[in-house]
């Protein structure tokens, strides 16, 4: 990620000559207090709020794609006619002001007090293609975004949220990285104030388990009996973390890491801690070892792989990755793993003992399926969905890390655990719902936080036959295109912003 220029640039409100944006072009001004971003595309002129809803990165430094802005640093995409959040992970719009041309000069002028969105046309409430009652189950990313892109919809009718965690749904991503190094405070992690759901008739029931999925009489039964109907049912029960099975995986200083609670403790741990050990060298596991040096402790990881995410990111960006955090003062353990754990210390497999008053798990996470086998719904590693989400059973659809999708970027059936993709699921599948027939077709996403190194990654390769290396990745400027059969199936990259969203477009044009 690029730092934000701290320039509020020309002063729109007074003109800007024809001469200075380009034609298709962007530039960032400011309106009053107010940072603007400026488009033009032939002879139209667009004015929305400069930085990204998600994390306010600079959209000027995004890319205009027709009438839309994508932002460089996580591939959120904004209406330039409306400001309208339309892709996550932004959720929330940005604002809109009125253009003008006049003497050879744009004007930006009065800031429109809510975002003008067109919304597509849905039938009357009760009719034959609109549910009366839709029943979401899941609080992760996927059941947010569906219950939130509902409302957004124009949807009128019953909406049920229930989630397992006690807590609004969350920024998950935060809760390994800045929330977890306590350089966000809480009040970012919630997707949205709990006033949300009341205000969008959203009943949520939050902190509640449902016991299983009666799909014959359309009804959710939950732990205490009762029982919900619905005419569509949207199943988005995410994942679980790996736990080992291993002697002292419950004394209370070892921890996995997937909910808000979970990071409560951890960062609760870290306060007396001196010395801690994390399992496993993925993405998760870096992330809460990078937090937890933020925080000052000293951290040992431990994994049997012989580098950190060889298996997603090659064995360049692997090695990249070890020295990364080698000189950040962490110690690894590798092509080792642990054999127990006792209140003082972890032994390793290989003989050394490694003294600890906190350990981390993060060697993985498995698709809660328990819900969608009772039901009948056909698995595969997950749960079988049709390119418009919908299972084997007709009016329940399935989204995020348990749905495996046919993805026609890859021609592969595939299951992803990723933030974004989890995010965009849902918001299909409220399209779905309600009976507005769209595939997803979106290309998997992710970003991954190491200090103040970003890792971006487009499309997916579970396997490649070469990976080509543009620039230096040392000198954190580089991308990286995973090849099979002459075809790019994914690109990873570092400060390469522009050229991961490209990379993106090229995948969704089927240039990839």
């Amino acid at each position: 990620m690029s730092e934000p220029s701290t320039d509020p640039g020309p002063d729109l409100s007074q003109g800007l000559p024809l001469e200075r944006l380009p034609d298709p072009g962007m530039l960032a001004g400011h309106v009053g207090d107010d940072a603007v971003l400026l488009a033009r595309r032939g002879g139209e002129f667009h004015a929305i709020g400069a930085a990204c809803s998600h994390y306010h990165a600079p959209l000027v430094d995004g890319l205009m794609v027709d009438d839309t802005v994508r932002c460089p640093w996580h591939h959120a995409c904004f209406s330039l006619r409306t400001g309208e959040a339309l892709q996550a992970p932004a959720i929330n719009p940005v604002g809109c002001w009125a253009t003008e041309v006049r003497d050879g000069k744009v004007y930006v002028r009065g800031k429109k007090t809510e975002p003008s969105t067109k919304r597509m046309r849905l039938p009357a409430h009760g009719g034959a293609s609109v549910p009366q009652r839709i029943v979401v189950v899941g609080g992760g990313a996927a059941g947010f975004a569906a219950a939130e892109r509902l409302r957004r919809e124009g949807y009128a009718g019953e909406l049920t949220m229930i989630g397992q965690e006690a807590s609004v749904p969350v920024d998950r991503p935060n809760l390994s990285k800045d929330y977890l190094a306590g350089s966000a405070p809480e009040d970012w992690v919630p997707l949205q104030p709990d006033s949300f759901y009341a205000e969008r008739r959203i009943a949520a029931r939050f902190g509640r388990a449902v016991a299983r999925l009666d799909v014959d009489a359309r009804e959710v039964v939950l732990d205490d009996g009762t029982r919900l109907g619905y005419d569509r049912l949207l199943v988005a029960t995410g994942c679980e973390p790996v736990r080992l099975p291993l002697p002292g995986m419950d004394l209370p200083h070892v921890h996995t890491l997937r909910s808000l609670a979970d990071s409560r403790a951890i960062i609760r741990q870290a306060s007396s801690a001196r010395r801690a050990v994390v399992m496993g060298a993925s993405f998760i596991g870096l992330e809460v070892a990078a937090s937890l040096r933020a925080r000052g402790l000293e951290v040992h990881v431990v994994a049997p792989d012989e580098r950190p995410m060889e298996r997603v990111l090659g064995p360049a960006m692997g090695d990249f990755v070890r020295r990364l955090h080698e000189a950040h003062g962490v110690v690894f353990h590798l092509r080792d793993s642990a054999t127990s754990i006792d209140s003082e210390r972890v032994t390793l497999k290989g003989g050394d003992t490694i003294d600890a008053d906190l350990v981390v798990v993060g060697v993985g996470v498995r698709p809660r399926l328990t819900l969608a086998e009772g039901a009948g719904l056909a698995l595969d590693r997950g749960v079988v969905v049709d390119a418009y989400l919908e299972t084997s059973v007709k009016d329940v659809y399935a989204a995020g890390d348990i749905a495996r999708w046919p993805d026609p970027h890859s021609g592969e059936k595939i299951r992803v655990e990723h933030w974004v993709v989890a995010e965009r699921q849902g918001q299909t599948a409220a399209l779905n719902m309600l009976g507005v027939a769209t595939p997803f077709d979106a290309v998997p996403f992710f970003w991954s936080q190491h200090y103040d190194v970003s890792i971006n990654y487009v499309g997916h390769a579970e396997a490649w036959d070469t990976i080509e290396i543009d620039g230096d990745i040392e000198a954190r400027d580089c991308l990286l295109r995973y090849r099979r059969g002459g075809r790019v199936l994914a690109v990873a990259s570092i400060f390469r912003d522009l050229d991961s969203l490209k990379a993106e477009l090229a995948m969704e044009r089927g240039r990839g």
